[in-house]
């Protein structure tokens, strides 16, 4: 297992709508960053990653586990845009 530290501004994405998620847990989307859509694709399902707010509170605010790998962003027209699934 692997652990990893994900970056969101709460004002985009914040700790509180990943609960609201649920179950079923939400996407993590939006990753632009070369080597961050690389660490992606390195995430295994049940790996766990600590949730930091950047920018407004730059702090870990939970933890949250790899539901689902890495895997294509179906809305992104090139397919070069990679997600992965998180739960709470």
């Amino acid at each position: 297992m692997n652990y990893w530290l994900l970056k969101s501004e709460p004002d985009v994405w914040s700790i509180e709508q990943q609960k609201k998620a649920g179950p079923k847990g939400a996407m993590w989307d939006g990753v632009r960053n070369y080597q961050a859509a690389n660490n992606l694709k390195d995430m295994k399902k049940g790996d766990l990653c600590f949730f930091y707010h950047s920018n407004i509170g730059k702090e870990i605010v939970g933890i949250v586990k790899v539901i689902k790998e890495a895997f294509i962003d179906p809305t992104d027209k090139k397919r070069d845009l990679l997600l992965c699934k998180l739960l709470l």
